[in-house]
């Protein structure tokens, strides 16, 4: 009887560690390709995702690409040519908004590219068929749009909060609106794979300052991700430290004004939710000394001990 006993224990105790062990197992590879906005053309914003295990990519945006490849292969992130990753690897691309630092490694790679799809909404789509592939100022590398359709990129219209299946990957997207420089419009992103989640955001002011109430609805529809631990991260833009002048933030944030969304998502989470919760900054812009200090007012003012990530360029990380 005794044996029966500690037989059963031992196989409850194998049980327990190997869910435990589930649980810590990371749902997300994550590779920058770029990190920064602004003027640093070599390092703009594109971020990497694919299943852990696989090398099944989609980019949260596509500021920089060619550039990023080579510092990931450089930080043996990569052991394959460069061609490899972004003709294999990469599977797709969701463009947030249309802006320049978001697209120009989009435009600039294509002719190098293989075929693939490019996940927008309807009105980024628009303009990135009207405004740059459009056959004069770059040739339509599309399949829709004015000018001869190369054909080589699928645009695939994302219809807000409808779930979406990204070719070639397990996984599905839903597209939420932002506001940046009301009434222009960013997306969020958020991705699924298996049950877990991560959400992307492209661009975007704060409510107060856009008077709007578009992070507070995207904050309540993905709190109850954060409440039961699926939601693995939250990516969102933090361009400048405190001192920059309301009239030159052009609908970005700063460290007090996350800290003000952070409130704001706090709100529908309960403060205890966010503690060690993942915050990965980004579109940090230069100059270097900027950046440093703005590091610093995350990290001294974090109310709600949130885990802060500085993301670096080619370096790979899990969540």
């Amino acid at each position: 009887m005794q044996q029966k006993i500690k037989l059963v224990l031992s196989l409850f105790l194998v049980v327990t560690i190997a869910l435990g062990q589930q649980q810590n197992k990371s749902s997300f590879t994550l590779v920058p390709l770029g990190i920064k906005g602004g003027i640093d053309e070599s390092n703009l914003s594109c971020y990497l995702v694919a299943p852990s295990g696989t090398n099944d990519f989609v980019a949260f945006d596509a500021g920089t690409i060619n550039a990023g490849i080579e510092k990931a292969i450089e930080k043996t992130t990569f052991s394959v040519p460069l061609t490899t990753v972004l003709k294999n690897y990469i599977k797709g691309y969701f463009i947030s908004h249309a802006h320049l630092d978001h697209v120009s490694g989009l435009i600039i790679n294509s002719p190098a590219d293989a075929t693939k799809t490019v996940y927008a909404t309807e009105k980024c789509i628009k303009m990135m068929e009207d405004h740059y592939f459009n056959g004069e100022t770059w040739a339509n590398f599309g399949d829709e749009g004015p000018g001869f359709q190369i054909k080589k990129y699928h645009f695939q219209t994302l219809n807000l909060a409808e779930k979406t299946v990204v070719t070639n990957t397990t996984m599905t997207v839903q597209a939420y609106p932002l506001s940046h420089v009301n009434p222009f419009e960013s997306t969020a992103f958020l991705l699924k794979n298996n049950e877990d989640y991560i959400l992307y955001l492209g661009d975007t002011g704060a409510d107060s300052n856009e008077k709007s109430d578009k992070l507070a609805s995207l904050w309540k529809t993905i709190s109850p991700l954060i409440i039961n631990n699926t939601l693995k991260g939250i990516f969102i833009e933090v361009s400048f430290p405190n001192d920059q002048p309301v009239n030159q933030l052009y609908a970005h944030l700063t460290p007090s004004l996350l800290s003000q969304e952070l409130e704001s998502l706090s709100k529908f989470t309960g403060k205890q939710a966010l503690k060690n919760f993942n915050i990965i900054v980004t579109h940090v812009k230069p100059p270097s000394n900027k950046i440093a200090v703005l590091k610093e007012q995350l990290i001294e003012n974090n109310p709600f001990q949130v885990h802060y990530v500085f993301p670096e360029q080619g370096v790979q990380f899990e969540l």
